[in-house]
């Protein structure tokens, strides 16, 4: 009887809400989009304080309350999760980065310097290592600015955020990244980086599309597992 190997995805998570961490529709889209596609992930977070913590009601920063990483993601993947350290790029067949601001505020700090932002030393690490292995990266809604600071000088991806006239756009086409255009409910298939990426909440009007294009981001890159 031939085996049949299961898909393992490795999904990076920085916090738990929108504003300051994982954005929950997306990240829980992307983990039940794993799910029923018959493959398995496993959750991955650093265990740093968040780069700000926010008042979900007010829409304010509370600049005196600090939250880590690793046990807010914990909420959206109930527990089961991982300090990034001991992500091993051998151990999985692909990447997937849900958004949120926390993206750009905790993995990196391009919401602060955009195209002069740095990246931590762990996701830069992670996202080196599964380039190299030519293997499959996801990256959702504001997510594709972190593959961009890694990889966008030496792989040149083609990403999108979905608008292409935005300032955050041009801030990646600094990087040296080719921003395609891209509804919600679609993705952007880069075959020679094996790159996917969809705009998720960067341009979303309903949930429903976010689910949808998550569901074909995360389709895209099983696809691009060989």
């Amino acid at each position: 009887m031939v085996e049949i190997r299961i898909p393992k995805i490795a999904v990076i998570l920085c916090g738990c809400g929108s504003m300051d961490g994982s954005e929950i529709h997306e990240a829980t889209f992307t983990l039940l989009s794993i799910d029923e596609l018959g493959a398995e992930y496993k959750c991955f977070a650093l265990d740093k304080p968040q780069g700000r913590v926010m008042d979900f009601v007010t829409g304010t920063e509370e600049p005196t309350e600090k939250r880590n990483q690793l046990k807010e993601s914990a909420r959206i993947s109930r527990g089961k999760i991982q300090n990034i350290v001991d992500l091993k790029v051998n151990d999985f067949d692909a990447l997937i980065l849900p958004g949120g601001y926390g993206a750009a505020f905790n993995l990196c700090d391009f919401a602060k310097l955009g195209e002069n932002a740095s990246v931590d030393p762990e996701i830069k690490r992670v996202l080196t290592q599964f380039h190299e292995a030519q293997k499959p990266i996801g990256a959702i809604c504001i997510s594709p600015a972190i593959v961009a600071l890694v990889l966008g000088k030496s792989a040149k991806p083609s990403i999108t955020i979905g608008e292409v006239n935005d300032p955050v756009a041009e801030k990646l086409r600094k990087l040296d990244c080719e921003v395609i255009a891209s509804q919600t409910n679609d993705c952007v298939i880069d075959i020679k980086n094996k790159i996917v990426t969809t705009p998720a909440y960067m341009n979303a009007k309903r949930i429903s599309e976010v689910r949808q294009g998550i569901a074909k981001l995360t389709a895209a890159v099983l696809e691009l597992v060989t």
